[in-house]
C-alpha cells in the first residue's frame, strides 16, 4: 500500500489547466436543469415532490431537480440499510477499502468535472472547488489506509494460559446530514468513514447541494459498492431528517451544520425510541467564531494577508473562517489599514470567472441573514471596507471589515457565516488571547507572532481545536491538521484524523482461556 500523501491543488495560471476547466464547465452547463432520482438499495425512485438546486451565482438558473423523500421512502431506506448491514458488516476491511481507492481514482479522473459542479451548484470560485474535491480524494484515500491500520484490532496484552483480543466491529446503519458549504468533501468524507467501518448509510445532503451528492453515488456505484450499502436519501429535515434522527434502528448521526441544528439533533438522539436497544452515537461539527490573533512582534503583511484570505476565502462560508481579528494596539492601526487595502482590492462576481477571488453566498436566506448582521455592525464598529450587497442576480455581499468593534458586540460574538470580519484591539497579547476565547465556540484559530513565548503560551491557553502559528486560519489538509472543535463547534470528532474511523466502530473483547 502506498503512503498517503494528500491530493495536490491545481495551478490554473497554467494554460492547459485553466483550457480543462473551461471544458469541464461547458460538460456542466450542458447537463443543467436534469432531473435526479433518489437511489434506494440501488433502485431509482423518482417522486413527484422536487428540490430545485438553484446556482446561487445565477438564481434562476436550474442546477438541477432532484426528488424528495417522504417518510414513507425514508422508512423504505432504512429497511434496506438494515438488511444490507447483515452482509456488508461481514465484507473483509480490504474490500471495503478497496471500493474507496478506486472511487478516488475515478475522482481524480474527472476532477475538474466535479470542481465544475461546485463552481455552478455551490458558488465556489475555481481554487476553492479545487480544494474542496481535493479534499474527497484525500477522505477516500486516508481512511481506507486507516481501515487498514485498524482492521485487526489493537494489541492487548495476554497470560499464560490466556488469550486476549480487542477488535473493532460496526456499529449498524448511520444517517448522514452533509452541509452545503463542503458539498463533495465532507458529505463524501462523513459517508465513507461509514461505509469503510462495515456500516450502512443513509445519506441526506444539504437541500441546495444535492446534485454533487447524486453524483457522488454514482462513483462509489462504478467503484463497485454494493446496492444499499449507501443510500440517497435527500429531503427535508423537519419531515425526512427527524424521522431518520429518532428511529429507533438508526444507530448514530453524523452531522455537520449549524449549532442550533447540532443541538437539536442531540436532544432528539438522546430520547430512547420504542425498539431501540442502543445509546446513539452524535458525530457532530457545528460551527465557530473563529479568530486571528497579531502580536505586536510580528510579520505585520503575513497578519494582514492571513486575515483576508480566511475571512474571504470562499465568501467567509466555512466553519473555520476568521470572522474575529485581535490585534495588539502597538501595531493595531497598521494591520487595519493593511486589511482595508488588501479587502478593497478583492475581486467579487460570477465564479466561471477565473479572475473573481470571491463570488457568492449560497442562497437568500443567507444573504439576508448577512446583510442583517452588516447593518448591526454598522452599529457597534467603524465599517472600513464593503457593508453592500446585490441579490438583483446572483447573492453577492461585498467582503466587509469593521474595525474598533467592542468585544463584546454582537459580531464579534454570533457566528455569521458570510464575508464580514470584525477586528478589535487589546493592551496585551494575553488580554488578546482573553478575548478570542471569549465564545461559546471552539473551532480554529490562529496566532501571528514571532515570540516564541507566546506562542508556547497560545499553544496552552487559547482554546480551540485547530490553532494554527503564523498562517491563516482555515485550510486543515486530510491526515496533516485532522479537524474539529471544542465546546459549541461540536464533539472534535477531529476529521481526517487516527481515530476518526473509531467514532464509527464498537471495541469488542475477547478473551480464551488454554
Amino acid at each position: 500500500m502506498i503512503k498517503y500523501k494528500h491530493e495536490p491543488l491545481i495551478d490554473f495560471s497554467v494554460k492547459e489547466n485553466k483550457e480543462a476547466y473551461e471544458e469541464a464547465l461547458a460538460k456542466v452547463e450542458a447537463e443543467l436543469g436534469a432531473d435526479y432520482p433518489l437511489i434506494i438499495g440501488g433502485d431509482r425512485i423518482t417522486t413527484e415532490d422536487k428540490i430545485i438546486s438553484y446556482n446561487p451565482a445565477k438564481k434562476t438558473e436550474v442546477i438541477g431537480s432532484v426528488s424528495k423523500a417522504s417518510k414513507e421512502l425514508a422508512e423504505k431506506a432504512m429497511q434496506v440499510a438494515d438488511e444490507t448491514f447483515k452482509t456488508w458488516k461481514k465484507v473483509k476491511p480490504e474490500v471495503r477499502a478497496d471500493v474507496l481507492f478506486k472511487a478516488a481514482a475515478i475522482i481524480r479522473r474527472r476532477k475538474h468535472e466535479f470542481s465544475a459542479l461546485l463552481t455552478k451548484e455551490a458558488g465556489k470560485p475555481w481554487n476553492e472547488a479545487d480544494a474542496d474535491t481535493a479534499e474527497a480524494i484525500d477522505f477516500l484515500e486516508y481512511y481506507g489506509r486507516q481501515m487498514l491500520e485498524l482492521k485487526d484490532g489493537r494489541k492487548v496484552e495476554s497470560r499464560p494460559n490466556e488469550f486476549n483480543r480487542y477488535d473493532y466491529i460496526p456499529l449498524g446503519i448511520g444517517v448522514i446530514i452533509s452541509p452545503w458549504n463542503f458539498p463533495f468533501a465532507i458529505m463524501a468524507g462523513t459517508t465513507v468513514a461509514a461505509v469503510v467501518t462495515g456500516n450502512t448509510v443513509l445519506l441526506k445532503p444539504a437541500s441546495t447541494t444535492p446534485v454533487i451528492a447524486y453524483k457522488f453515488i454514482e462513483v462509489l456505484e462504478e467503484a463497485g459498492l454494493p446496492a444499499g450499502v449507501v443510500n440517497y436519501v435527500p429531503g427535508s429535515g423537519a419531515e425526512v431528517g427527524d424521522y431518520l434522527v429518532d428511529h429507533p434502528k438508526t444507530r448514530f448521526i453524523s452531522f455537520t451544520g449549524s449549532r442550533d441544528v447540532g443541538l437539536r439533533i442531540n436532544q432528539r438522539a438522546s430520547v430512547l425510541n420504542d425498539g431501540q436497544i442502543w445509546i446513539k452515537r452524535v458525530i457532530a461539527e457545528m460551527g465557530g467564531k473563529d479568530t486571528i490573533v497579531v502580536d505586536k512582534e510580528a510579520d505585520l503583511e503575513l497578519a494582514a494577508q492571513s486575515i483576508v484570505k480566511s475571512a474571504f476565502g470562499f465568501s467567509g462560508q466555512k466553519c473555520s473562517a476568521c470572522s474575529r481579528a485581535v490585534i495588539v494596539e502597538d501595531v493595531y492601526d497598521e494591520v487595519v489599514e493593511r486589511v482595508t487595502k488588501l479587502t478593497k482590492e478583492l475581486t467579487v462576481g460570477d465564479p466561471t470567472d477565473p479572475s473573481n477571488f470571491m463570488a457568492t453566498v449560497i442562497d437568500a436566506n443567507a444573504f439576508n441573514k448577512i446583510t442583517e448582521y452588516i447593518e448591526i455592525g454598522k452599529g457597534e464598529g467603524r465599517l472600513v471596507a464593503g457593508g453592500t450587497a446585490d441579490d438583483s442576480v446572483g447573492y453577492f455581499v461585498q467582503p466587509t471589515v469593521f474595525a474598533d468593534v467592542d468585544p463584546s458586540a454582537r459580531i464579534m460574538k454570533e457566528e455569521i457565516f458570510g464575508p464580514v470580519v470584525a477586528i478589535t484591539k487589546a493592551a496585551t497579547f494575553e488580554e488578546a488571547i482573553d478575548i478570542a476565547n471569549d465564545t461559546e465556540y471552539g473551532l480554529t484559530g490562529a496566532v501571528i507572532t514571532n515570540n516564541r513565548l507566546n506562542l508556547e503560551y497560545a499553544r496552552e491557553e487559547f482554546h480551540v481545536g485547530n490553532l494554527y502559528f503564523n498562517r491563516g486560519c482555515t485550510g486543515a489538509i486530510v491526515g496533516y491538521q485532522p479537524f474539529g472543535g471544542f465546546n459549541m463547534s461540536g464533539t472534535d470528532s477531529k476529521a481526517g484524523g487516527p481515530d476518526y474511523l473509531t467514532l464509527h466502530m464498537q471495541a469488542k473483547t475477547t478473551s480464551e482461556a488454554f
